[in-house]
């Protein structure tokens, strides 16, 4: 049994770098055009190649999508896009559209050809179809059985020459579209914004009303609720209690869904999947043990509640969210530590407000998750301030352990460690591998009886931990 990469999305560079911090095997990033998320924030040929040379050297390999469905005007700029991405090296490149198919062939001829879940890809013969023109993977369509997918794995296999092996990639977390592999029309149809190029105005999210026709103007609204109801608007996609079916199925790679998603959303997911994927191929029991741990920590990040989609039979009304277009977000994303300095004080860009004395987590991506108290905060003047109530602004702060013993401490990954690291302990931080967890959780709660800078410093973030309530 093959153990799957598990691929994250990254919208930017820090997210690029946070995802390959927090687990990803493979990120898949778009350049400034040809890719379906025009309103991320995307990457210059500059930030890619600093994203490519980290991930690289962290053992990560990075996709680059341009999945536009090509219109003529598209293809000479898609062409020396792709003699670009020749000099940047990639590890792949995603395609939906034949020509682009073409284009990239002949253009980055040394860069590995994904094909995109958007070219629609159900059955063993479409699978067999790229692989014979030379595609490396195939994206899953998202209307796939495990079933189905078992089949096309198994036929692939049977008729791939020795010593090859042709990848399945599919998606396993993140938003479902209401249309079929994502070929949507009403964005393009209510708003001029395609959805094939990129534009998506998610039309499926809105509210909507019924108008009978020799009544024009009288909306009788489409109630579940007082709120209305959302009748496209599906439930998000959430594997993490199928993996093993996932990897019996021979999926190759595992994809979260989100390139417009925050830092602290992959890096939560990311961080999840790694430790369910690990725990699994080290250990079934330990998997089923610590499923509760994964349930709860996927979670903290937004999510529109879950589904399992197509893979163990076709979606029902149960699949929908017919009374709210909003997601559910537990935590809140505080900041990335960019720096740490010999007094204790961490920077950080602030992304959400907080305040002297919130209680907040230092998020590490070894599965802890350290409770602490904001005891300072200093802005970009160094004056200091009771709170930070601006986006985007340099801040100065200090953490001080939280006090153990409380019951919010109990119910924490990662807090209340005393002397004891016993087996609930360690299943509170995410089982990791033996001795490392406990041991690095009981320094930092050591640190409860002294706030000396020292001791501050043992139990304080580090570059790159992210920081959040």
């Amino acid at each position: 049994m093959i153990k799957p990469e598990l691929l994250c999305p990254a919208k930017d560079l820090e997210v690029l770098k946070t995802a390959v911090d927090f687990g990803a095997d493979a990120v898949y990033i778009g350049g400034e055009a040809y890719g379906l998320r025009a309103k991320a924030r995307n990457f210059s040929p500059e930030d890619m190649e600093e994203g490519i040379r980290y991930a690289h050297e962290k053992g990560a390999r990075v996709h680059v999508t341009a999945n536009i469905l090509a219109h003529n005007r598209d293809l000479e700029g898609a062409a020396a896009y792709f003699r670009e991405l020749e000099k940047l090296r990639p590890d792949a490149v995603l395609v939906a559209d034949p020509g682009m198919f073409m284009l990239a062939k002949e253009n980055c001829p040394d860069v590995d050809i994904h094909i995109s879940t958007q070219a629609n890809n159900t059955n063993a013969g479409t699978f067999r179809f790229w692989r014979q023109l030379g595609a490396k993977r195939v994206v899953c369509a998202r209307e796939l059985s495990l079933e189905e997918i078992a089949q096309i794995r198994r036929i692939i296999d049977e008729e791939t020459p020795e010593g090859e092996h042709f990848e399945i990639e599919a998606f396993v977390h993140g938003a479902m579209c209401i249309s079929y592999s994502g070929r949507c029309l009403l964005s393009s149809y209510f708003t001029g914004r395609d959805a094939n190029h990129g534009e998506c105005t998610h039309p499926c999210r809105w509210k909507y009303a019924v108008m009978e026709e020799s009544r024009p103007g009288e909306y009788l609204p489409v109630e579940e609720n007082e709120r209305g109801t959302f009748i496209f608007n599906s439930r998000d996609l959430c594997m993490i209690d199928h993996i093993p079916e996932l990897a019996a199925a021979g999926i190759d790679s595992l994809k979260i869904e989100g390139r417009m998603k925050t830092a602290l959303y992959v890096a939560s997911v990311a961080r999840t999947y790694r430790k369910a994927i690990d725990d699994y191929f080290e250990s079934e029991e330990k998997y089923r043990e610590n499923l509760p741990w994964y349930e709860e920590e996927i979670r903290k990040c937004t999510y529109r509640r879950f589904t399992t989609g197509f893979y163990f039979g076709r979606p029902d009304e149960t699949s929908m969210v017919y009374d709210s277009n909003t997601y559910v977000n537990e935590s809140v994303f505080l900041g990335i530590v960019e720096d740490t300095q010999e007094d204790g004080g961490i920077t950080i860009m602030q992304r959400n407000k907080f305040r002297t004395g919130d209680r907040i987590e230092i998020m590490k991506p070894d599965g802890r998750d350290i409770p602490a108290i904001v005891s300072r905060i200093e802005n970009h003047e160094g004056i200091v301030v009771p709170d930070a109530p601006h986006p985007k602004e340099m801040l100065r702060i200090w953490l001080e352990p939280a006090a153990a013993g409380s019951a919010e401490d109990a119910d924490t990954a990662g807090a209340a460690d005393t002397a004891d690291s016993s087996a609930v302990n360690r299943k509170t931080c995410a089982a990791d591998t033996a001795g490392s967890c406990p041991g690095s959780r009981k320094t930092c709660a050591a640190d409860t009886a002294d706030s000396s800078a020292g001791s501050r410093k043992t139990c304080a973030a580090e570059k790159g931990d992210l920081l959040r309530t």
